[in-house]
């Protein structure tokens, strides 16, 4: 089959090497699992982080380990800058092609290739989608915990890459505490395993390490996942306020009482208002905020629990608190929450997600912030977020085809995530540091810190080759200055 070739966009090879190269790449995955012609290849120009753009010279779909392993090598042969993608439902850019190359998309590999209740592991391919696996374990008694809002869609390889947490996040943590061992081929193409079935494998933990490394450790080809036997029983609560700060108050009034919810989440009025608009639940119009709070356990805990949190809730300043009386209104609560970022079509054409963290006691201090930025930078922000842990989201609305509110937007998150440092938090919690947060890795960390770091992703990524132009400052540049100047090894792209 004759395919039709992406013109060169960066440091070319000659066209007879590149039609090497790509005959080569037929020859490991066939004819039909790449793609290069200019419009195809438009589908992957960005991930959810929508500001910045950059299209790949090939993208290509392995259906194996050993296929991930000889594009690997094939690009290392070539001198080619290559990085894995998942769903692409990274909010930071962490699949962005900075400088082209080759993008290898996993989302064929979505094997489930071990469910093993008995020791409570299951073992999945990383284009696994992370409800699917969900879906596959219902009435086994057991569960995979983390359970990130765009988990209809993100992949579990991609959950590895970023670490990514999720509404349950409060009680169960966040992936890497549910990642017991990984396959990956590394920046070489060798292939390796790091941990495993076993609970406490000897040596370093190279898996918590990989887990987070947002693909510049190398490309995870299966995961072993822990799995966590399900509650007895849930009780799902949505607390109704005047306002964010009843609301955030409310929070710490419950986390200080010493009770630490399965989940506990905050949605602001203007996505209250796009849920309603969608779902028809019935939620207040005038409210100023909700929380959607959830506790589980043994039957006899769960409603001593929940009263005491309405009973907290109606002291901060809770209008009301609903409890769903059934699990199809639990489902549907949960529904809500988890289509939030879905409905803001409903409100603007582009959108911009943050992803701060602040203590739990400076909330009520960093959403006042996030109003005046919205209001100093005349963009709408509304806000969702996993309340309970401090890990706020709130969400820029603009329109990407109008240059100068783009300018705005990237101004007014810049400002929010240095007053999160301000403040004794960090620029994210679970959607990593990408392209998008490169310039505060500086602010966030002492010089010896970074240089740390990248003598730890040298040993990994020695060439720079793997995902290059992520997470970490490479001479001084940043942001999108830094993806101009920085070329690791030959940046030679197709």
């Amino acid at each position: 089959m004759k395919r039709t070739l992406n013109r060169m966009s960066q440091l070319a090879l000659e066209p007879n090497t590149q039609r090497v190269f790509l005959d080569r790449l037929s020859s490991v995955v066939g004819a039909d699992n790449w793609i290069a012609s200019p419009d195809e290849l438009l589908v992957y120009e960005c991930d959810g982080y929508v500001v910045e753009k950059r299209v790949p010279d090939v993208v290509v779909f392995p259906s194996s380990t050993s296929q991930v392993a000889e594009i690997v090598n094939l690009c290392n042969e070539f001198e080619l800058p290559f990085l894995p993608r998942g769903a692409g439902t990274s909010l930071a850019g962490g699949t962005l092609p900075v400088g082209g190359g080759v993008m290898i998309c996993l989302t064929r590999m979505r094997q489930i290739v071990e469910v093993n209740l008995r020791d409570r592991f299951a073992v999945v391919e990383p284009g696994v989608v992370n409800v699917h696996l969900t879906q596959h374990l219902k009435g086994t008694g057991y569960h995979y915990a983390p359970d990130p809002s765009s988990q209809g869609a993100c992949t579990i390889g991609g959950n590895v890459a970023t670490n990514s947490g999720g509404p349950h996040t409060l009680k169960y943590g966040v992936t890497v505490n549910h990642v017991i061992g990984l396959e990956v081929v590394l920046p070489d193409g060798s292939i390796t395993q790091l941990g495993g079935p076993c609970e406490e494998p000897q040596g370093y933990d190279l898996t918590g390490v990989f887990v987070g490394s947002e693909g510049t450790f190398g490309i995870a080809t299966k995961v072993w996942v822990r799995l966590t036997r399900d509650p007895v029983a849930y009780r799902t609560m949505l607390g109704v306020f005047d306002t964010v700060r009843e609301a955030t108050e409310a929070i710490s009034a419950i986390i200080g009482a010493g009770i630490i919810p399965a989940a506990l989440e905050m949605m602001d009025q203007g996505i209250v208002a796009a849920l309603e608009e969608a779902f028809h639940f019935g939620f207040p119009l005038d409210a100023g905020a909700v929380l959607l709070i959830e506790v589980d356990g043994l039957e006899v805990s769960v409603d001593e629990e929940a009263a005491r949190i309405t009973e907290l809730c109606t002291q901060n300043g809770a209008s009301e608190v609903r409890t769903a009386n059934s699990t199809e209104e639990r489902m549907l609560l949960w529904k809500c929450r988890k289509q939030a970022f879905g409905v803001i079509g409903r409100l603007s054409p582009s959108y911009c997600t943050q992803d701060g963290v602040v203590p739990r006691t400076k909330l009520p201090e960093i959403l006042e912030f996030i109003t005046e930025a919205g209001e100093r930078h005349d963009i709408r922000i509304v806000n969702v977020f996993h309340a309970g842990d401090g890990n706020i989201h709130p969400i820029l609305l603009f329109d990407e085809r109008d240059e100068e509110q783009t300018k705005r937007v990237i101004a007014a998150g810049e400002e929010i995530l240095t007053k999160c440092i301000e403040l004794g938090g960090s620029v994210t919690g679970e959607h990593g540091i990408g392209v998008e947060k490169i310039s505060f890795m500086d602010r966030l960390f002492a010089a010896n810190d970074v240089a740390v770091m990248t003598d730890l992703r040298t040993v990994f990524n020695p060439d720079g080759r793997c995902s290059p132009n992520k997470m970490l400052p490479t001479a001084g540049a940043c942001g999108m200055e830094h993806i101009e100047q920085s070329k690791p090894g030959r940046r030679a792209a197709l």
